[in-house]
């Protein structure tokens, strides 16, 4: 039977996945699986959500990057995270 998004969160956040990262980056990965429980997961892949609640707050986009070490790391980081959401465990 398929998980639930919300049993996908949960296994990401029991794993500890988001440990490996500051806490500043942490709180934007979990924003980031709350947009993906409520809106799906094309909201992660897209980077202009971070143009948006609650990320706005966090800072610009360039700014919440500059947090993962540069843009490609914070796209490798949300990779890792969608990985991380469908692996079969």
């Amino acid at each position: 039977k398929p998980k639930t998004k919300q049993e996908r969160v949960d296994h990401v956040k029991k794993q500890g996945y988001l440990y490996k990262y500051s806490k500043v980056c942490q709180d934007v990965l979990s924003a980031l699986l709350d947009k993906y429980m409520n809106e799906g997961i094309s909201e992660l892949e897209d980077t202009r959500v971070l143009e948006n609640a609650p990320f706005d707050r966090m800072g610009s986009p360039v700014s919440i990057a500059r947090l993962f070490g540069g843009k490609n790391k914070y796209l490798q980081a949300v990779r890792e995270l969608e990985e991380e959401l469908y692996v079969l465990r």
